[in-house]
């Protein structure tokens, strides 16, 4: 994660430096606080991507500081501490830490360690994206970003406005649309009775996406009503 925003906070002014040195080496951009106080201050005015956090310090020691922020933030915090005794790593986890690195430390498994947080994070939120840009209905897999469709891994190629249906009623899920909500959704015009285009794109795109298009499992049709995309029993 290239120019991440690093928080150091530790009342010991050498540790800070020492840290500074080899964090600012590696490109990060780094900001200081001397206790968990000051800390909260600039969470609350700063966008942070990794904490590394002491516990012994005044004021508002490590523990109540990360259980504060833990209240509102979810970026990566490793802890520092001269304790090195099990106990006191279980705590700091168990509060919310992510990982715990004990003093005297190698400057360099800091490094790793921040680096090994980071990626993590960036990792995880890609993740996160990506199923955000996917509708998954049971077997049925569409992706809003890449135009791709997929049953069952079975990857399905449809037109653009077979897509477009396809998608409306997916991110409608269980919802009935009628003919003229999606005519007016993908067609952009006014739905004529005497018009058979939707049924058309519907009977296609049921032949690609349904093992049974005569008994659709996914693509229903309401009667009377309109249509829905759901995961279920066979539907005429």
């Amino acid at each position: 994660m290239h120019n991440a925003t690093l928080l150091l906070v530790d009342d010991e002014a050498e540790i800070i430096k020492l840290m500074q040195i080899y964090l600012e080496n590696e490109g990060y951009r780094l900001l200081t606080a001397k206790d968990g106080l000051e800390a909260l201050e600039i969470i609350n005015r700063e966008i942070i991507d990794l904490m590394v956090l002491d516990i012994m310090m005044p004021n508002m020691d490590g523990i109540e500081a990360c259980i504060k922020i833990r209240e509102t933030q979810k970026f990566p915090i490793i802890m520092l501490s001269a304790k090195g005794q099990e106990l006191d790593k279980i705590t700091g986890l168990s509060v919310g830490a992510d990982d715990y690195v004990t003093k005297p430390f190698s400057p360099l498994e800091l490094v790793a360690r921040v680096k090994s947080q980071l990626r993590r994070t960036r990792n995880y939120m890609a993740d996160l994206n990506a199923k955000q840009d996917e509708i998954i209905i049971d077997g049925l897999v569409i992706n809003s970003v890449t135009h791709e469709v997929s049953v069952d891994d079975h990857p399905v190629k449809l037109t653009p406005r077979e897509f477009a249906i396809l998608e409306l009623l997916a991110r409608n899920k269980g919802q009935v649309l009628s003919m003229e909500q999606i005519y007016a959704k993908v067609w952009k015009e006014q739905f004529l009775e005497s018009n058979n285009t939707l049924m058309v794109h519907i009977r296609k795109i049921r032949e690609k996406i349904e093992e049974n298009p005569r008994k659709p499992q996914y693509l229903k049709t309401v009667w009377g009503v309109g249509y829905k995309l759901e995961k279920g029993g066979p539907s005429s």
